[in-house]
């Protein structure tokens, strides 16, 4: 019998060092006091948060030239912080003009009054309600981030993200909110073949529902926020405020000129793009370039 046991033993070992490889890795708990962000890893059929490394250096007045959409979203926020009621928000519009960049900025703000931000891809949103799940009952607020979202005809991840915002029982509970970013004001694409096959019932016209459901996504965002493409004065503005934020950090002494004006320009000229991110990377180019020749 000692035999026996033996070898069953060590066949169980066996068997156990081929499947642990196979199983998904113990994880602990993410510690909110001491982390304010984390990302969402999906791993077989769950997931979990992991912490995230965070730099809290981007101020709200680092974002010129939006302040229309700044305030709103900050006001959003401090009430949600503040436990009073506050909506689901889609900035969208024109890339690098900066929707992300403001989202940031707000978690640096408020991450003392317990705020945490929670980095979740679009690729798995089908897991937005076990993420949802993980975080009712904290104590902290948190804002579920998904950065550039879309879909594209067929995909139906995007009927989870109806029913987490609105329209189920299982909705977001209070401290949880959702803010996403997309260069599309309605999230999915939007053909002339939705609007091909209107018919005529007892003199109403009914629209494909295609049309209306998609169009119900968007319209779960209770606060809607546009940013559109630079003129040449803001961008201009944006370079300037980079350059001296920069400057000033590298005890770096700079002054705008005509020809500083031109190389900006020509910068933003040769991406074909005027925007905030082309702006603060010209700015970096600029300042580096001339700490390195003094």
């Amino acid at each position: 019998m000692d035999a026996e046991l033996k070898a069953f033993l060590q066949r169980a070992e066996m068997l156990m060092a081929r499947l642990e490889p196979l199983l998904p890795a113990l994880r602990s708990p993410v510690n909110w006091e001491q982390s304010v962000a984390a990302r969402w890893h999906r791993e077989g059929q769950g997931g979990y948060l992991q912490p995230l490394e965070v730099t809290l250096d981007l101020g709200l007045d680092d974002l010129i030239g939006i302040d229309r959409q700044r305030e709103l979203l900050s006001s959003n926020t401090r009430q949600f912080v503040s436990g009073l009621p506050a909506n689901h928000v889609l900035l969208w519009g024109a890339r690098g003009t900066g929707k992300s960049s403001l989202i940031r900025a707000l978690l640096a703000e408020h991450a003392s009054a317990g705020l945490r931000l929670i980095e979740i891809e679009r690729d798995h949103l089908a897991d937005l309600p076990k993420v949802v799940e993980l975080l009712a009952g904290q104590a902290h607020c948190f804002i579920v981030f998904c950065d550039d979202l879309s879909f594209e005809a067929g995909e139906g991840d995007y009927r989870v993200l109806k029913s987490v915002l609105d329209g189920s029982l299982e909705r977001a509970p209070e401290n949880v909110l959702l803010y996403a970013t997309s260069n599309r004001r309605h999230l999915v694409p939007e053909r002339q073949s939705d609007n091909e096959n209107w018919q005529m019932i007892d003199g109403e016209l009914h629209p494909n529902e295609a049309v209306e459901d998609k169009i119900a996504l968007s319209d779960r965002f209770g606060l809607w926020l546009s940013f559109y493409p630079f003129s040449q004065e803001h961008y201009l503005d944006v370079v300037r405020h980079w350059i001296d934020s920069l400057a000033a950090q590298a005890g770096l002494d700079w002054q705008w000129s005509e020809t500083l004006e031109k190389e900006a320009v020509r910068w933003a000229t040769a991406r074909g793009n005027r925007n905030g991110r082309c702006a603060y990377q010209f700015a970096r180019q600029w300042v580096g370039v001339h700490l390195l020749s003094n």
